[in-house]
Parts: C-alpha cells; structure tokens; sequence
C-alpha cells in the first residue's frame, strides 16, 4: 500500500473481507493479539467492584455534553483564549487540512513530529502536509512502523496489529535509512532490540522538531485543557519539546469539568490497554513561559459530527473513547482485519462511525453497517454503553429504504438500495470470514 494512501477508493466490505480471510499470518497475528488484549482488559475491569457505575456515568456525562454541545464550546474556545491559545474552527477534513499547513508555513520550518492521532488520519493529514512541502513524523511505535511499511493502521489501539515482529523487523532493516537514521546493524526481532532501534531513530527527530502536531482524547470546557494519554513517552516529547504545538480534536471529545474527566481516566486505561492508568497522562492549558510550546493552536474539527449529532439513534456514536475492547471481541474484525472497513475507523465502531461521519452514498459506507454478526459482544464491553447492534440496525434501514439524511448541513436524497444487494453481499462475506477461524 502506498505511504501517501488513504481510504479513500477501497472496495465495499465484502469485497476487502474476502480477501483477508485468505490470509492465514494475517489471522494468525489478529487471533494471538485481539485474544491477548481482550483477556487482559477482562481482568482490569474485574478489579473494579463499581466498574457498571463508572460505566453508566460515562455514558450519562457523554450523552449530557453532546445535548448541550454548543454551550460547551463556546465555553471551552474561551477557555482556550484566555490561557494564551488560538482556536481555529474547521467545518471539513479540506478547512482543517489548510489550517494545520498554514500555521506550520508560519514558522518557516518543513516537518513536524506528531503524536497518534485519529482525527488526523481521518482527514489525511499527512498527505496533505505532503502536498505542501512539509513532512509528518509518526513517533507512536505502532504508527511508524505503518508509516515505514508505507501501510495503513488497522486497529484504532494497535495499528499495526496485523503486523508480527519479523515483519516489522524487517521494515526497520530495509525502510528507516530512508527516513533518518538507520537501524543498528545486525537487527534481530526480539521486542527490546526494535523498541531500542525506533527510539534511536526518534530521539534525533524530537531534539530538532520546532513544532509538534496532536489530537486529544479529551478537551475540559471549564479550563480549556486538553489531555493526551499514552504508554510511550512519545507524546510527552511532542507536546513539550517543540516551540509550536498544534492540536487537532474532534468536537465530541469535550467534557464539561475535571470531574467529569475523572471518571474516564479510570475507563479508558483498564478499558484499551488494560492497566490502572496510563504510563503517560499529559494535560496542558494554553501556553506558560518557560514551559512547553510557546505557541498553541487548537483545531476544532467537525466533518460530519454535527451531522451525526442530529440522528437521535447513530449520536450515541459519538460518546465513544476510542478504547478499541469492540474491535478485540469482535468475531468478524478478529478473521478480516481492520483494512476491509475502508476507514481509519475499523471494527465495530467504525461500522458505525464512518458511514455517519461520511455518508452512505459509496459501496463502502453503505456496507459497513452490514460488518457484523449482531451478537451483541461490542456493546457489552463498551466503557460508554454505546448499542452499536441498534445503531446497525439503524443503519441499515438507512440504507435499504432510502431517504433524506443531513450532509455537511444540507438535506440530501440516498438511493435506496436495488434488492438488497449490500445486505446480501455482506452476509455472503460474514459466511466466508467465519469458515475460516
């Protein structure tokens, strides 16, 4: 796959499924890594006696903040200013792509280091930092092994999941020259040899970057702080080191107090990675002398939020955290991988997310909500009580019959679709992925 490839023209589900299903390392690797993950987190979450509280006030906080979204905006956007930070409003992937590319044309300099981000391979920001004269860095483990593998992520946690350690070995040996400095020679597959060359191969970018790109997984409207949480270190390197930060976040990871950000700092960590808390849990607000970036720019990014906003029964996708324990349960991901969705967003959530967020009209989005069995396996894990088998079903009578659906704030026409054919091709893939275990 190409380095500056997106999502963008891949083949409906079906089609990609059935291609995967073929390949037996490909579903080895998601086999040992999904059941590792998600037996993990079963025993984290089993450590909370209170773990259906915690559940529910996520839920309620979630489903509270998107009914009074705009309130809490307004709020945080001032919150942001007075700390010394500038907000930049972006309707689409288009208007936030020229935003980031400005602001970095504005410090003169041509390459930017990043923390993982999905609101950023949503839009694709690379390709258009690209297209621009300027070069992206991907400094999480698992997002530059894809960056060098000129890949695409496949797990919203773990995106290069569907990648074992001599495969990525071998990526390092032949790809990493090209980007920096070399790895070692001599480079074997065991972890501590390539955790040991990747951060060699960073540490040269981080100590030059004069600026640093991000996304959040939380944005608190009563302080204007935004909050990143990792395993690394790479994201606090990016967010300290560099003279200018820019940050690009989705208009649903707002909550509204630093109580409300309590509750999910005790979900998410035992929820994705499985541990208590992570290793890493970065917070800052605006810009302070003589610590961190000097300049804070905050991208609000909606691209299809709002419009998924106004659907009483798809909204609840939007309370999702991205933890990723939907993707590690499900039966269809597990065999066809995250490639054959078509989206940054994968698995069950993605299934959802994306034919919302973009619309049903292609082969590809009007597929989705038929990637899935329906047993149920997502919602149950779920930290935010998302029903993901409803808003499916949802989805798929939007599909089916046709109808008037909200894009980018204006009332469009979806063809129905001609005898079901997206239905059936679909189960047709779900036979073929669960023949092969």
């Amino acid at each position: 796959m190409s380095g500056s490839g997106t999502f963008v023209g891949m083949p409906a589900f079906p089609v990609a499924a059935h291609e995967a299903v073929r390949d037996r390392t490909l579903r080895g690797n998601l086999r040992h890594a999904t059941h590792t993950i998600r037996d993990k987190r079963a025993r984290a979450v089993a450590e909370l006696p209170d773990w259906a509280a915690l559940r529910e006030a996520g839920r309620q906080i979630k489903d509270h903040t998107l009914r009074h979204l705009d309130r809490y905006l307004v709020r945080l956007e001032e919150a942001v200013t007075a700390a010394g930070g500038t907000v930049h409003w972006a309707a689409d992937a288009a208007e936030a792509n020229a935003i980031v590319a400005r602001l970095v044309k504005e410090t003169g300099e041509t390459e930017v280091v990043k923390v993982k981000s999905m609101a950023t391979q949503e839009i694709g920001l690379n390709e258009a930092l690209e297209a621009e004269g300027i070069r992206a860095y991907e400094t999480d483990l698992a997002e530059l092994i894809v960056q060098l593998g000129r890949d695409r992520p496949s797990h919203i946690l773990v995106p290069a999941i569907h990648r074992n350690r001599g495969e990525i070995r071998d990526i390092f040996r032949s790809e990493m020259a090209s980007w920096g400095r070399p790895a070692p020679e001599g480079l074997t597959d065991t972890p501590a040899e390539l955790a040991e060359a990747a951060r060699l191969h960073l540490r040269e970018k981080f100590l030059r970057a004069k600026v640093g790109v991000s996304g959040a997984n939380f944005m608190v409207a009563e302080t204007g702080t935004l909050v990143v949480v990792e395993s690394e270190g790479n994201g606090r390197m990016c967010l300290t080191l560099p003279e200018t930060l820019i940050s690009v976040v989705g208009i649903e990871k707002l909550v509204p107090t630093w109580q409300d950000l309590e509750v999910f700092l005790q979900t998410l960590p035992r929820s994705s990675t499985a541990e208590r808390m992570n290793p890493y849990t970065s917070t800052w607000t605006g810009t302070t002398d003589g610590d961190g970036p000097r300049t804070f720019h905050l991208v609000l990014l909606d691209n299809g939020r709002t419009d998924t906003l106004a659907d009483e029964v798809g909204r609840q996708a939007l309370r999702c955290i991205r933890c990723s324990a939907c993707l590690n349960v499900c039966p269809v991901y597990e065999r066809a991988g995250g490639h054959a969705y078509g989206s940054v967003y994968p698995g069950p959530i993605g299934a959802i997310l994306s034919p919302q967020l973009r619309g049903t009209g292609s082969a590809i989005d009007a597929s989705l909500p038929y990637a899935s069995s329906l047993c149920g396996a997502c919602y149950e894990v779920c930290p935010v009580a998302i029903d993901i088998p409803e808003v499916l079903v949802h989805l798929r009578e939007r599909v089916v019959q046709g109808g008037e659906a909200v894009r980018g704030g204006n009332k469009v026409v979806l063809k129905p679709a001609k005898g079901h054919g997206a239905e059936r091709a679909a189960m047709r893939a779900a036979r073929l992925a669960f023949s092969h275990p």
